[in-house]
């Protein structure tokens, strides 16, 4: 009986309308396990604005090794699904490419499942930088991809080493961060790498890099404070995830 006692939750809305990085595929990662998990959490990214959804499930060696096939797969379940849903979202099949020894393989064979305008989502290592990781962006860039640098601000071994954001990003390497991270999801050291790059302007992408719902609703939540909003002028000049095409 007291429910108008309660205060109403504000809408949250991004400022773009492209998500590029979530691992919403049904069945492919550890990620949404069904369909209809996928299509609860495309319903949570159109709350937050998001009319546009580029999948980039994990293809990692020994956990999951997918592939182009696998993943087109997927891919066209889920949007069979959601046309009978009757949801207004547009997907795009891609993948985020743990850079090892499985993705030089399918890389050296071709099977590689880019973003449109050939835009490729590139993870580290979470233990240490890659050795030949600047010849394997060059390398990429010359043959057409435009890669990617998936969360930046996750990579520990970068907090004291800012120098390599900067070699990076001005060799051309596009930097998404997530706004898990934003949210503190992933720690302390996370949002403060996060927030130095914003700072020194290298922030290209944002991603939600949700993995179910529970991750939607604390973005969600995220987008209510008075951080996001203080936050959101600086990045949106630079935010180009709506202009992948």
């Amino acid at each position: 009986m007291f429910n108008f006692l309660r205060k109403k939750k504000e809408n949250v809305s991004l400022f773009y309308n492209t998500d590029v990085h979530c691992h919403i595929l049904p069945g492919v990662d550890h990620g949404a396990h069904t369909v209809e998990q996928s299509l609860e959490m495309l319903e949570e990214e159109i709350k937050m604005g998001i009319n546009r959804v580029i999948c980039t499930s994990h293809v990692t060696a020994d956990t999951f090794e997918n592939t182009p096939e696998t993943l087109t797969n997927a891919y066209n379940v889920l949007s069979q699904a959601v046309k009978e849903a009757g949801l207004d979202i547009e997907l795009h099949a891609s993948a985020e490419y743990r850079i090892d020894e499985y993705w030089e393989q399918q890389y050296a064979a071709g099977n590689v499942l880019p973003m449109p305008g050939k835009y490729i989502l590139m993870e580290n290592s979470f233990q240490q930088e890659l050795l030949q990781l600047d010849e394997l962006l060059f390398d990429l860039m010359l043959h057409g991809y435009k890669p990617i640098l998936a969360h930046p601000e996750r990579y520990g071994y970068y907090s004291h080493r800012h120098n390599r954001y900067e070699k990076m990003h001005g060799q051309g390497v596009k930097f998404q961060i997530n706004l898990l991270s934003l949210a503190g999801y992933f720690g302390q050291g996370a949002r403060e790498n996060a927030m130095w790059l914003i700072k020194h302007g290298m922030v290209d992408m944002l991603g939600t890099d949700m993995h179910n719902t529970e991750h939607a609703h604390i973005i969600q939540e995220y987008l209510r404070s008075k951080d996001w909003r203080k936050l959101a002028p600086q990045l949106m000049p630079n935010i180009i995830n709506d202009n992948v095409k």
